[in-house]
């Protein structure tokens, strides 16, 4: 049977940008999968394995911000001498989420054909080689990690400057219950498709909150 994990997140400001919007900054109503995953691959990430959400609950009301902040227009490549930020400040609006908190629930796949990353992952060898991979060797490391804190790279909500707190949650019937609201979010991002590196393609999803919980185990995925 697979092991569900559960994770309580808080952050003062999220983000999660809907790709429509080109210019300025607008959020979906809440968290979306990738972004929950994200938070999960922040704690415990390894090539042999990949995290899947099952259930999202809110536990904050939804609540907006109005802001304008500075971003750099252009993205620092090899090629590319450097980025002289004077140049390439722009100033944008956002609407973004503020005060948010959720329990995210997941679990994680161990790829039973690890041949495939030693090429492409060869050089993350430092962070553990195939050998021995068992889901029992994650889910110690998952826990372990988690109930101290400890993380590869600080989570965030959406935009890198949205840093958020975690926690482990053991039983989260013990906790606050969810909000009391129910809505239809409309379609929302699920994740990206990686299948070709070269043109990866968004999938997207019909979010339904019912009484501030998300299921996304019978959530009908569409590209």
């Amino acid at each position: 049977m697979r092991t569900t994990y559960c994770l309580e997140v808080r952050g003062d400001f999220a983000c999660f940008t809907r790709p429509e919007m080109k210019v300025e900054r607008v959020s979906y109503d809440v968290i979306t999968p990738s972004a929950a995953r994200a938070v999960f691959e922040a704690i415990l990430w390894k090539p042999a394995i990949t995290w899947r959400i099952a259930k999202i609950e809110v536990l904050n009301p939804i609540r907006w911000i109005n802001l304008r902040r500075n971003e750099v227009g252009s993205i620092a490549s090899p090629g590319k001498d450097g980025i002289v930020i004077e140049d390439e400040r722009q100033q944008r609006a956002g609407l973004f989420l503020r005060d948010v908190a959720y329990r995210l629930h997941a679990s994680f796949e161990l790829d039973r054909d690890p041949s495939k990353h030693r090429g492409q992952f060869s050089h993350l060898s430092r962070f553990g080689g195939e050998d021995g991979n068992t889901p029992a060797k994650f889910h110690e490391m998952f826990l372990r990690r988690a109930a101290k804190g400890q993380c590869i790279n600080q989570p965030y909500l959406g935009c890198r400057e949205f840093a958020c707190d975690f926690r482990l949650v053991a039983d989260s019937a013990a906790d606050p219950a969810p909000i009391a609201e129910s809505r239809d979010l409309g379609w929302m991002l699920h994740d990206m498709d990686f299948s070709n590196l070269k043109d990866p393609q968004p999938k997207f999803f019909r979010a339904v909150m019912e009484n501030g919980v998300i299921e996304l185990d019978r959530a009908e995925v569409r590209g």
